[in-house]
This record gives C-alpha cells, structure tokens and sequence, in this order.
C-alpha cells in the first residue's frame, strides 16, 4: 500500500499506524516558532534565534522537544511548521546556545516495509554538534516491545535514557596558527588513542587524564614532537555508546567504534562542557608543527540490526538512512559485520557524512580522516565502486580534496578486500605489507619476493594511474592486534579479561614468542626480542611509503598478550609511562630511525622503484643483492630456504619526471631473518670509495657510523637489519653529491645526540 505524502498528514493525529500514541509531557512553556529554513541540517544558532532542520523524507509529522540543562526533564514539545524538499524545519527566535534537545518523529511503524517510526523514543539529531548525558540500556529504548520480536510496538518513554543534543556556540579564536600540511612523502603517522595515551601520564593532572585538553598538555606534545612523527592519528572521537553486552561484563567501549553522532565529539573525553575544549587541542598540536587526523567510522552506527535500539537514525528515517534487504525490508544488509551498513547511496545519507567530514576539517581543522572499513564507503548496490558516490564526492570536493584520506580498504561483504583499489588521491592501509614483514622476521619460507615489493613501496598495488608510493600506508601494528612487543612474545592471543572465553580476536597473528610463552627471565630469549622489535621498526621507517606506528611500540608497550583491547578501558588499554632502561632505549632508537628517513631522500622519493636500467642515465635505481654482493637471479629469488637479502639504491637514479640525474646519497640495506651469522660481502658502488654503517640492529647504541671498503665481508648477526650509506669519493666526485652526504651526516649526529623526552 503507497504511504500518503507526508505533507498532507502535518496535521493528522500523532498516533502510530499500529495505534499506539506517544504520551505527551506537562507543557512548561510555549515557545515562539516561525517557519525557518531548510538549510543548513541541524541546529544551528544565527545570532538572534535557533533554526532546526532534520531531514526525512518518509516522517508524517517531526516534534522538537526542549529539555532543562542537564537533559533530565522534558520542558516542550513543537512541532515542526514546515516541510521543504524532504527537510522538516522551523526556527525559535528565543532560543540560544545551550538549549538542550531531542526529536520525535512520527510516522509508520511498518518493518516489513522497511519504516521504524515511533515517537515514544526521543532521537539524536543527526547533526547534533553536542551530547548531552549517556545512554541507559532500558527496555523503552527499543521500538519493539521487550521479549518480542521486532514487529511489535513499544509506547514506552524513552527520554529519560536518552543522552541529548545541545545547541553550540561555534565562535573561537584560532589565532594566526597555520595548519602544518605535511607533504605525503615526510608525513609519519603516529596511531593513539585519546583516552588510553594520557590516563597514565605522570605530567598530566588527574582531572585532565584521558581528554583532549590532556592530549593538549605541554609535556605530551614536547614527548610527541621529540620522536618525529608528524601525523597524530586519533581513534574515533566522535560521540559513540557503549554496548550493553560489555556494560554487562563491567566493560565498555573503549576504541569507540561505535558511533551515534557524527558531529559531535566523544563527551568521555571531555574536561569541559565546552566543544572548544577540541579546538585549543588541535591549536596546540598545529602550534608543534602536528597533523591531527581522525579515525571515522561511517560505515555503520550504534543501532545495530533489527533488534537493535531506537537512537536516531532508524526512528528518523529507516529506510533512507541504512541499506536493507531488497527482497525483505525488515532485514539489514550486514557487510559492516556489526549488524547494520550506512547507504551513502542516497543523496541525503551521502550528504550528511560529506557535511560532517567537511565539519571536521573547516571548523575544527583537522587535516585527515583514517575512514574505517572504507570499502562500505565505496559500495554501491552493484558492489565495491571506485568511481562510487562518496568517492566521487571526495574527489572533486575543495575541502576534502585537500586533505589526508587514508582508506582501512576491506569490509565483511562480497568482494570487500580492496587493497590499492581506491582511486588516486587515496592513501590505504597495508595489511600485505604487515603480513610480509612479520613472516620474513619470523623467518617463514619463500618470503623473499614478496618482503622486495614491501620494502620497496608494494609497487604491485599502488604503481597505477599516477599514485605515489605514499598510498601504501605502512604498518607493523595497529590498535587491532598484539602491541610491538607482544607480536615478539607471543604465540597465541591472551583474550581472557574480555570475558568472551579467549574466543575473540584473531588466532593467526605471525608472531613468535623465541621458546617461552610471555615475559622471561632468559637474557637469549630477551635479547632476541629487543633486536626483533629493533628489526620491526628500521625495517618501518627505511621502507618507501608512508610509516604508520602505533603509539607505546616505540617503548615497548605490552598489553599483556591481548590483541583485541576493545573493550579494555584499563590499565590493559591504556599507555604505562613508567619506562624502564630499556624501554627509554628503543625510544631513542626510533627517534634516530625517523631522523635518518627524513634526512635520506631515497627513503621516501615519490617514485616507484623499477629495478630496470635507464639506459639515457646509465643508472638502476634498485639493485638486488645475495650475500656474497653479486646481483641476485632467477634462481635467488626462487630459493625458499634464503632468509638474508640486500638491495642498493642508487642515488644517481631520477629524482622526479623530468629526465635528470639524482644527487641523493646511495644507499645499501641489508635484511638478514636467518637465524645465525651471515658473512655479507659488500658491493662496490659508482662514485664512492666505502661504506658507512648508520644503523645495526645488532648494536643500537651506533653514535659514530664505521667505515667499510669495498669487498670486505661484514658478519652480519643472525635476525638483523642494516643500513649502509655510501661515502662519496672526494676526488671524483665534487658538489652535491658530497654536500649531500654531509647534511645526512649531520642529521645522523644530531639524532644520536638528542634525547627523548620520555617522561620521568
């Protein structure tokens, strides 16, 4: 049966198609309300009056509803005068920052259909730039009624368990701050959590701990700024619930992957009632030369499935807002694994994740967004699009065209595994270069071949329609998985605190605990694992790409063998800032590490590497070597049993697209995952006379790099990485190529002389 247009029921009864009626609060007053307009969506303060506007296209009737302050008592209910192009709106002359408010909306409560509507349950506003209050898992918070299934109907009041929405003051004074805008091929981005990274941090007061302001404090962003990341890559901040599965354990959602509100900010992490509270922090980390980028999650909400609650979106809109089942409406499309996928599809749903991200990166001047299973993103009712909409509008987008999007490129649907399928301008996750690496440092068969399109930039995914090697984002570890030091600990998961029986997370890990399962005693097994942790992190920052490294690896973080800390909001989540000797020498290893990437361009050109002789140079650029110094053939990279590999990187090789010779210095890294001693004769290089060693894994504490001659045998320690660079020959070779290697050399010695601000 057609629905009737909802601008011929405006004022029809408020009462549900399954009879039931919302009950209405004791008026406290009665507002002034005029017509407004229907742009923009959401709640936004002129100066002299509020205007709301909230699209829906399939509603028969919208009630805006004031609440006092605190969000607890229920002051009005008004309904919305007007309806324009599918934007129910009206605009409050007497109302102000600060008005706290939620929505009602009228309309079928028809699941078989796809329609969800009961205006017993207060909604979220979709474009709501504050939360008030948290969720309470109450039974009225469903629309179904308790112990039912979800065709039935609830007329029970969810207001009282509802979090709200609060009208802002957007003003605020940035100052003459610039953005950073690091370029791609410098940027190094450093993963964290907002909450997890200060709540132990001995130079952040209590009351701030676990907040943005104490993201802010001075101590934190000098620690941050000493290592030499450039990117502070932050896990979801906007406004999520907890799901009442974890509350039942004594757990909550901690990663806040979770989201209910795509504007607002996470409230948890808030030591102010004031959304500004967002802006002073990114002032401050712009003022340290940092990038801020936001991991988003618009790929799915907190509404879950069919059973699912009645928060915002499904009482909004259903059928516009979520994909479902085109045969059975009742039912969700799932390729988000978490119940319910978003439809960027319609224009409206599209529109709005656009306006939020546009949100993020004017108002509050972010300069990125790590997008969450970013292939939903690109799905249209066909399958994965790279010319899709949301795609589409992100390219030819002004403002988000001009900043970092990086795309985690996999979801749980039909074809949802797209690594270096996203279109040019996107970077994306690597999750091959993860996997390689951690199987060549476990010294796993056949890993050769693969670990050289790794190490070299994963040409294989990313050398197409013009994209850089800065597209494949680099990674070792991440929020989900061991931390640095568990992967070297480890054998198997140690999920038991999460309460799901060690039955969650992932069980193939390529991790090696060396013979002891967990912290030891045994100075072998601990050194092993120290020059392992060495070998992750050189073998990070000396690939071409860009580095991504999770916050804590770069001082040994454990999580005690849990690698799927979600719901971990603990000392298990969180960063332990008590550092010990060794954990303040990895630190400074890695602050050495980032300092040489940034000083040798040959580590984060924009080229790919070809490995093929350009005969109008007579140079190649990569060059691929056995241990005994000899180029490598067929029949070396077919060998399953090597584990020790080298290339040299020419300096000499193009720089750019135009047709000239390079200047940079010539590099030799030498990989060795075998397990013993490998005797590595090193090669000779045009225009040099020796190498320099500038990183041994086998001896960090390296201030002064030693010299080697050509042809001389170097023991190379089993399960280490090396670094070479060759000393240009003076007498041959005058100008850049020397000014060159002395600017290296004096950046060698400065990030050997510095020290980390770790905190004490």
């Amino acid at each position: 049966m057609p629905l009737t247009h909802p601008r011929n029921l405006l004022m029809a009864s408020s009462e549900s198609s399954s009879g039931a009626a919302a009950s209405g609060p004791q008026i406290m007053r009665r507002s002034r309300v005029q017509e407004g307009v229907a742009h923009p969506n959401g709640a936004h303060w002129d100066g002299l009056g509020v205007n709301f506007a909230l699209f829906s296209a399939n509603a028969t009737k919208v009630e805006l509803c004031l609440f006092d302050e605190n969000g607890e008592t229920e002051l009005e209910r008004i309904e919305l005068p007007e309806y324009t192009d599918e934007v129910w709106h009206g605009y409050l002359p007497d109302a102000r920052p600060g008005t706290v408010y939620g929505y009602r909306v009228h309309g079928p409560y028809e699941p078989d259909a796809g329609h969800r509507f009961n205006p017993n349950k207060l909604l979220l506003d979709p474009y709501g730039k504050q939360i008030v209050g948290e969720l309470t898992w109450d039974p009225a918070v469903f629309g179904y009624r308790a112990g039912s299934d979800d065709t039935t109907f609830d007329d029970r009041d969810s207001a009282r368990f509802m979090p709200k929405c609060r009208v802002i003051e957007p003003a605020f004074t940035w100052g003459r701050g610039e953005r950073p805008r690091i370029p791609w091929e410098r940027t190094i981005f450093y993963e964290t959590h907002v909450r997890g990274y200060t709540m132990r941090h001995p130079a952040v007061p209590e009351g701030l701990r676990g907040t943005f302001s104490g993201l802010g404090v001075r101590e934190v962003l000098d620690y941050v700024k000493s290592i030499g990341v450039t990117s502070v890559e932050l896990m979801p901040v906007h406004a999520y619930v907890d799901d009442d599965f974890l509350l039942a354990k004594g757990l909550r959602n901690y990663w806040g992957y979770n989201t209910i509100g795509f504007f607002a900010p996470q409230p948890r992490y808030m030591a102010t009632p004031f959304v500004n509270e967002f802006k002073e922090m990114v002032a401050k980390f712009h003022d340290a030369g940092i990038e801020v980028i936001l991991d988003v999650v618009y790929n799915h909400t907190a509404e879950g499935n069919e059973m699912g609650p009645t928060l915002s979106f499904k009482g909004i809109d259903n059928a516009s807002y979520y994909r479902l089942l085109p045969d059975r409406r009742r039912y969700y499309i799932n390729d988000t694994g978490t119940g319910n996928t978003l439809n960027l599809s319609h224009p409206r749903v599209l529109q709005m994740v656009t306006d939020s991200l546009r949100y993020w990166a004017s108002e509050m001047r972010v300069d990125g967004f790590r997008f969450d299973l970013a292939t939903i993103l690109g799905r249209e009712p066909e399958g994965f699009d790279e010319g899709g909409g949301f795609l589409d509008s992100c390219r030819q987008d002004p403002v988000l065209s001009s900043v970092k999007l990086i795309a985690e490129p996999w979801d749980c649907g039909p074809g949802g595994y797209q690594v270096g399928g996203f279109p040019p301008g996107w970077a994306e996750w690597n999750d091959r270069y993860r996997d390689t690496v951690r199987a060549f440092w476990k010294g796993d068969d056949a890993q050769v071949p693969e670990m050289a399109s790794r190490l070299t930039g994963s040409a294989d995914k990313f050398n197409k329609r013009g994209r850089k090697p800065w597209a494949s984002v680099n990674f070792i570890t991440a929020h989900d998985g061991f931390t640095l030091r568990d992967l070297v600990s480890y054998n198997d998961k140690h999920n038991e605190a999460n309460g799901e029986n060690n039955r969650d997370g992932h069980s193939d890990n390529l991790s090696y605990n060396y013979g002891v399962e967990g912290p030891t005693d045994d100075p072998t097994i601990h050194e092993i694992r120290l020059r392992q942790m060495r070998n992750f992190l050189a073998t990070l920052f000396l690939s071409r790409g860009t580095p991504m490294l999770l916050a804590g690896d770069e001082f040994s973080r454990t999580q005690g063998g849990n690698n799927n800390a979600y719901g971990q909001d603990s000392e298990i989540g969180w960063i332990d800032w008590a550092l010990d000797e060794e954990g303040v020498a990895l630190a400074e290893f890695t602050q050495k590490l980032i300092a040489i990437r940034q000083a040798l361009p040959m580590l984060r050109r924009g080229r790919f590497l070809t490995g093929q002789h350009d005969e109008t140079l007579g140079v190649k650029d990569a060059t691929w070597l056995t241990p005994d110094g000899r180029e490598m053939t067929d029949e070396s990279w077919s060998d399953g049993n090597a584990r020790c590999m080298a290339v040299l990187l020419d300096g000499r090789a193009q720089p750019s697209g135009i047709r000239r010779p390079g200047t940079d210095a010539t590099l030799l890294l030498v990989l060795n995952a075998y397990h013993d001693v490998v005797n590595f004769t090193l090669p000779d290089a045009p225009g040099g006379r020796e190498w320099d060693c500038l990183v041994d894994t086998n001896q960090p504490e390296l201030d002064a790099p030693p010299s080697f001659g050509f042809g001389e045998q170097y023991e190379v320690t089993g399960r280490s990485f090396l670094l070479f660079m060759l000393k240009p020959d003076a007498s041959r070779q005058e100008g850049e190529a020397i000014r060159s290697f002395k600017h290296v050399m004096a950046a060698f010695q400065k990030a050997c002389a510095d020290i980390v601000l770790v905190p004490k």
